[in-house]
C-alpha cells in the first residue's frame, strides 16, 4: 500500500524550498497553463521571491523531528501496518513532490515482489490538482517499471465515515473546552476554473449562491461542493447548528479563487460579534504549513489585529487512533472491491 501526500521540502533553506516549489508549480496540473509559459512564470517570477519567503514561515513550524508533515506521514504509516497486518504487504509513504519520492517507493515494492499496489492519495476531497496529479505521477512511473504493477487508488474519501467520524472525535474535545462563537471550516482554495471545469453539466457550478448546497450529478466531481458536504456531515457529528459555523477557503493566489476567503471572514468577523473562532482544516489529514502557519500563527494574529479575541486552530486528524482505524477501514473496503479505480499502465518501451 502506498500512502501519498503533498510533499515538503527537505529542509528550511532557500534552497531546498526553491527545489520543492519549482517541482510542485511546474506540474501542469497544478498551473495548467501551457508549458513554455509555466515555466516563465515560476522560473522567471515566483521562483525569484517566494523561496525565501516560504523558508521563513517553513522555519516557524519545523521541528527537532524536520517536517511536521513528513513525520505525520510516517506515524501514519506506520500505524496502518500494524492496523492492517498480514492484510498488505508493506505501506510506505511517498510525497507527490521531493521526498520520499513515489519513484522510490514503487521501486522497493517491485523489487520485494509486490505487483498489486492500493494507492491512497491523502487528499479527502477530489482536485485536479492534488488527487488526479498523484494518479498521474503514480501511473507514469509504474509504466516505467520493469513488471508493471496493478493499481488501485482509493477515491476521495470525503463522505466516509472513517473520516467524518475520527474528525468529530479529534475536535470535540476542542470545542468543548474553547467554546467559541463560531467555527470556521477552512479548506484549501482552488481556481474557479477548476471547479468549473469540473461539472458534468456546463452549467451548475457556481451558477448561483446554492450550487454547493448539496451533491448532485453535476457537481459529484466538484471540489468545492464536496467541501460543502464535509462541512455538514461534520456539523451534524458535532452538533452544530447552520448559524455555528461556517465555510471558507484558505491559501488563495488570486481573487479569482473560490470563494468565500478565510482571510476575508475572519477580518470581518469582530465586526460581526465574533470575539473567539475555532478553526477546523477538513481538507488536510495532516498539520501542515498551511495549518500551523497560515491559519496558527498569521490568521491567528490578523484575527486578534481586527478585533477578534481568540482564534484556535483544531487538529487535523494527524495519527488519532481513530484515524488510524478509519484509514484502515476505508483500505479494506477498497481492497474488497467496492470501488477503487483499478490501472495497469502500459510499460515504456524498451530500447532495441
Amino acid at each position: 500500500m502506498l500512502l501519498v501526500n503533498v510533499g515538503t521540502p527537505d529542509s528550511t533553506s532557500v534552497a531546498d524550498v526553491r527545489a520543492y516549489l519549482g517541482e510542485f508549480l511546474m506540474d501542469r496540473r497544478v498551473i495548467d497553463i501551457p508549458g513554455a509559459l509555466r515555466w516563465l512564470l515560476v522560473h522567471g517570477v515566483i521562483l525569484r521571491t517566494r523561496p525565501r519567503r516560504s523558508a521563513e514561515a517553513y522555519r516557524k513550524i519545523w521541528t527537532a523531528h524536520g517536517s511536521p508533515l513528513l513525520r505525520h506521514g510516517e506515524e501514519l504509516a506506520a500505524g496502518l501496518r500494524l492496523a492492517l497486518g498480514d492484510a498488505v504487504a508493506g505501506v510506505a509513504l511517498a510525497m507527490r513532490y521531493r521526498n520520499p519520492s513515489i519513484e522510490a517507493a514503487l521501486r522497493r515494492f517491485h523489487d520485494a515482489g509486490i505487483d498489486d499496489v492500493v494507492v491512497v492519495p491523502l487528499y479527502p476531497q477530489y482536485s485536479a490538482a492534488a488527487w488526479a496529479s498523484v494518479f498521474d505521477e503514480v501511473s507514469r512511473v509504474a509504466a516505467s517499471l520493469p513488471v508493471v504493477p496493478s493499481l488501485r487508488f482509493v477515491p476521495p474519501f470525503h463522505a466516509h465515515p472513517g473520516f467524518l467520524d475520527a474528525a468529530a472525535e479529534v475536535a470535540r474535545p476542542h470545542l468543548a473546552g474553547f467554546r467559541p462563537d463560531r467555527v470556521l471550516m477552512s479548506f484549501h482554495g482552488l481556481p474557479e476554473r477548476h471547479v468549473r471545469a469540473s461539472d458534468r453539466s456546463g452549467g451548475h457550478c457556481l451558477a448561483g449562491p446554492e450550487c454547493c448546497s448539496r451533491l448532485v450529478s453535476a457537481n459529484s466531481g466538484c471540489y468545492r461542493a464536496q467541501c460543502y458536504a464535509t462541512a455538514r456531515a461534520l456539523a451534524e457529528r458535532l452538533g452544530l447548528g447552520a448559524a455555528d459555523y461556517e465555510v471558507a477557503f484558505q491559501s488563495r493566489l488570486t481573487r479569482h479563487w473560490i470563494q468565500p476567503f478565510t482571510d476575508h471572514r475572519l477580518h470581518q468577523l469582530p465586526g460581526e460579534g465574533i470575539r473567539r473562532v475555532a478553526v477546523l482544516c477538513p481538507s488536510f489529514v495532516a498539520d501542515c504549513l498551511e495549518t500551523l502557519e497560515e491559519i496558527g500563527i498569521r490568521a491567528a494574529e490578523s484575527f486578534r489585529a481586527a478585533g477578534g479575541h481568540e482564534l484556535r486552530l483544531v487538529p487535523c486528524v494527524n495519527t488519532a487512533p481513530s484515524w488510524v482505524r478509519g484509514l484502515a477501514g476505508i483500505v479494506r473496503e477498497q481492497m474488497a472491491g467496492s470501488g477503487a479505480a483499478r490501472t495497469r499502465p502500459e510499460p515504456a518501451p524498451t530500447a532495441t
